[in-house]
């Protein structure tokens, strides 16, 4: 029986019934809301940066932590699979009762935290002088985005380490877990900001430092996290299997995937920031201020596509048809009434949404002309998000990798022939890659359904796990 698509009741019905079961609608509460609240907690942390920056008397002073901070993020967000690779390994395994692979999980997303980090750092200056040169910004913006970036370099191996503990923790249905981490560090961030920029006017240096040290407290709070989840999932961590290449291989394969996958997506906010700065400072930063407002947006819908992450991926391991499409419907519509309010709030008040992170006059004009794009957004952008939740659940990345490319390659082409429109042109360009992002993975979604491949046969080694659980019972 397909998992979506062909339903054995009519759609509304199934909708209906899913939207009634009780047990479905507390487990959807239980780990969206906590990770709606931590994951509003990262795009503030950016907001009040900017609020902070943007309050400095010059703009290239907000356009260098926009610019400086579109180059970390591009680093550390390329690295996503950390955390998306471990949530659905984790999350089957949790459904398979299997404490020993949940701990080989944790370990591998560590250790491959660590070695990324420390290749990074390697390749970072090159990168980032290579970009800076790519953007043509002005001397004063060029200086201040490189000593904001090379400071944020320090928090690098934690950033990546908190990736894979929080894709961890929340494979196992502990959205506590992440919420502590995000929360703690992000409110030490916010703190330090407020001090060291306002207080020790430390300037941009100091919102770059606040983040150093924010992302240091998170990575160890998140493993000292993991003593409680290891507790509820007894086992024992195979060292022999670690040493096997055989065991890394789909890990390593969906890493993979989602990484491509995570470098298309962000080379098009990369883009974004280039086109940007080359139509001048005021644009750049009135165009940060909006993109601060669509990560608003999609970290708060990421909640809920977490959720459907991690109860996908245990139903999935549990083997269990009904358990998935209940947690899909109950958390496909919420995630539209969400972006639906999303979509009316920046309509209502996003000039003071705008107002807000900035007092400079010619950035809060230009922004205020490009709010109806940023107001769409959400409404394009929802079905991804919840489909990115299903398909890493299901460690299905490839798919995930081909629909980005794909929307990728039709949108370039797009955006090349609207140069000629400036920043009205840059932003249709955006909303039409949304959209392709949307439909190509909708259809990825009801191919799998038609061939019914989102269940596939279980491997010896499950059968005989689940043989093993239904005999101690």
């Amino acid at each position: 029986m397909p998992i979506i698509g062909a339903l054995p009741e009519p759609l509304m019905s199934a909708l209906l019934d899913a939207w009634r079961h009780a047990p479905t609608q507390r487990k959807v509460g239980a780990l969206a809301v906590p990770m709606i609240l931590s994951n509003l907690s990262v795009p503030l942390v950016a907001l009040v940066d900017t609020a902070v920056v943007g309050h400095l008397p010059h703009a290239h002073q907000l356009a260098a932590v926009a610019v400086g901070g579109s180059l970390y993020t591009l680093l550390t967000w390329a690295m996503g699979f950390l955390r998306m690779g471990s949530t659905g390994f984790a999350a089957q395994a949790a459904g398979r009762e299997d404490g020993g692979a949940l701990r080989q999980v944790l370990l591998q997303g560590l250790g491959l935290g660590v070695l990324l980090a420390l290749l990074l750092s390697v390749l970072a200056l090159p990168f980032s002088a290579a970009a800076l040169s790519l953007m043509q910004p002005s001397a004063e913006l060029d200086q201040l985005a490189r000593d904001y970036f090379q400071i944020r370099l320090f928090g690098l191996p934690a950033s990546l380490a908190t990736y894979a503990l929080i894709g961890w923790l929340l494979g196992t249905q502990s959205a506590r877990g992440p919420l502590a981490i995000l929360l703690t560090a992000n409110l030490l961030n916010v703190t330090l900001d407020l001090l060291f920029v306002l207080g020790l006017e430390w300037g941009v240096a100091g919102a770059a430092w606040a983040s150093v040290i924010a992302e240091w407290s998170g990575a160890l709070i998140g493993l000292w996290l993991t003593r409680g989840a290891l507790a509820r999932y007894p086992g024992q961590l195979d060292l022999t299997a670690l040493r096997r290449w055989s065991n890394w291989r789909p890990l390593l394969a969906v890493n993979r995937d989602i990484f491509i996958r995570t470098l298309a997506l962000q080379l098009v906010f990369f883009l974004i920031t280039v086109q940007g700065t080359r139509l001048g400072d005021t644009t750049v930063a009135a165009n940060a201020l909006l993109l601060n407002g669509l990560t608003l947006t999609a970290y708060a819908l990421d909640g809920l596509a977490h959720a459907v992450e991690a109860l996908c991926g245990h139903a999935l391991g549990a083997r269990d048809r009904t358990a998935l499409r209940r947690a899909l419907l109950v958390a496909g519509t919420w995630s539209v009434l969400a972006s639906a309010c999303f979509a009316l709030f920046f309509l209502v008040g996003g000039h003071a949404f705008v107002a807000l992170l900035t007092d400079i006059a010619e950035v809060r004009e230009l922004a205020g002309q490009f709010l109806p794009y940023l107001a769409v957004l959400p409404l394009l952008a929802v079905w991804s998000y919840l489909l990115d939740g299903l398909f890493i659940g299901a460690t299905r990345a490839r798919e995930m990798r081909d629909a980005m490319l794909i929307a990728l390659v039709l949108s370039l082409p797009l955006a090349w022939l609207l140069q000629g429109l400036g920043n009205q042109g840059l932003w249709l360009a955006f909303l039409a890659f949304m959209s392709l992002r949307s439909l190509v993975l909708a259809g990825y979604a009801w191919v799998l359904s038609h061939r019914d491949l989102w269940l596939p046969p279980p491997a010896e080694g499950e059968i005989a796990h689940a043989q093993r659980a239904r005999t101690r019972e």
